[in-house]
């Protein structure tokens, strides 16, 4: 089978390396028909801090899928994040030239590239310019103004930014791993992919992604990406809390904090108690009530939706969330978390597990692998728009075919 019937997403997370491989089935559907995941100990907050680490990594959870899929992987749509990730909302502005003041599909790469020139950090680089709308002789809300006549074309766009050398230390590690990055995707981009309905996008819906290192935040209206934000707090800091707390190995803690973690003391029972293992050599464990675990990390539930609600009303989109709050992420398994979010936003929560995929879903039907199966659907979305996909193959080779009788 031809190479561009096979997509990769590369999820490259604090906690977690996932890879997941889809083949684009019938009516461009994507069939995930291998999944492989590694423990990752060579990143700290989203960034690489230990390249041979994450290549180890990156290597396991490859060997893994392709074990699984009987495919080797060489190309890969890849995720990234991180506190060096910067974003903000740009405009452009251009005369259309064509003939009759007709739109041309060069006079909107115009506007769009017009939109981009912003005074950019020499250290940093642009790795999304995403459209929001188009505006034709002040007429606003249009998602694609090509063909249509006019005489002054506008752009809205949402540029994302990223620090140059992270970019460059997660690119070397998964060329290490013998794999070329396809692209490189923003973390929340990838998952909105994989667990928001067209219906919230249009109508105002913010994902919060709460990964082992970070929180993760996109708002979307009128189907369009309006606002990105990373906060430095993730499940880390949930698993640190319960060592301290608790008195026990960090490993122990991040045993603890999937096994039995609950945010919400209203919904447990008094009577419910754990077994925790002590710190030292020789110390047996100790039994202690949930309650008193669900006492120490709801605080810091809280204050990761706090800083989120302050992040979201300083910027002014507060009100963009009329159809409330998606979680997602690893930490959205956390039983309460809903509950709490619902208490601090005033607003719907829901979960967000990934689909609109098919094949081998019960791998990877939980919030922690929305990234990576998002990053299957952004991508299979790509190729559609250059006439890569599965139902586009015939029009792909003809024009190969015409190439080679130019040639």
């Amino acid at each position: 089978m031809p190479k561009n019937s096979y997509i990769v997403g590369l999820d490259i997370g604090t906690k977690k390396i996932a890879a997941i491989i889809g083949e684009i089935g019938e009516n461009n559907k994507v069939e995930i028909i291998g999944v492989g995941a590694a423990e990752s100990r060579g990143l700290r907050k989203g960034v690489v801090v230990n390249l041979e680490a994450t290549v180890s990594a990156i290597k396991k959870a490859q060997e893994e899928a392709e074990l699984m899929a009987g495919y080797e992987i060489d190309r890969a749509f890849v995720g990234i994040s991180g506190a060096h990730i910067k974003s903000f909302n740009s405009r452009g502005v251009i005369a259309v030239s064509g003939k009759n003041r007709e739109i041309s599909r060069e006079d909107i790469k115009r506007v769009i590239d017009q939109s981009k020139a912003v005074s950019i950090p020499p250290d940093r680089e642009i790795i999304h310019i995403i459209p929001q709308e188009f505006v034709v002789d002040d007429q606003d809300g249009i998602k694609d103004p090509l063909g249509m006549s006019g005489i002054k074309l506008e752009v809205n766009v949402h540029i994302v930014t990223s620090a140059t050398t992270s970019v460059q230390n997660l690119r070397t590690c998964v060329g290490r791993a013998g794999i070329e990055v396809e692209q490189v995707v923003l973390n929340q981009i990838a998952a909105s992919e994989a667990t928001l309905t067209h219906d919230e996008m249009e109508l105002g819906v913010g994902m919060i992604d709460i990964g082992g290192g970070t929180t993760e935040i996109a708002i979307f209206e009128r189907g369009s990406l309006w606002y990105t934000s990373i906060i430095p707090i993730g499940g880390d800091n949930f698993t640190n809390d319960i060592a301290v707390g608790l008195r026990t190995p960090i490993p122990e803690g991040e045993k603890i904090k999937k096994k039995f973690g609950c945010v919400s003391s209203t919904l447990l029972d008094d009577q419910e108690t754990l077994e925790v293992p002590s710190v030292g050599r020789g110390k047996k464990p100790r039994i202690l009530s949930r309650q008193l675990l669900a006492d120490i990390i709801q605080p810091r539930a809280e204050e990761i939706f706090r800083l989120v609600d302050n992040d979201v009303k300083r910027m002014g989109y507060e009100k963009s969330l009329n159809s409330g709050v998606v979680l997602t992420g690893g930490t959205a398994l956390l039983e309460g978390l809903e509950e709490v979010a619902e208490e601090i936003f005033d607003l719907p929560v829901r979960r967000g597990d990934p689909s609109g995929v098919g094949g081998l879903v019960d791998r990877v039907n939980t919030p922690d692998y929305a990234t990576s199966v998002g990053l299957l659907l952004y991508g299979n979305k790509q190729w559609k728009e250059k006439g890569l996909s599965k139902d586009r193959k015939g029009s792909l080779w003809a024009k190969i075919k015409d190439w080679l009788k130019e040639a």
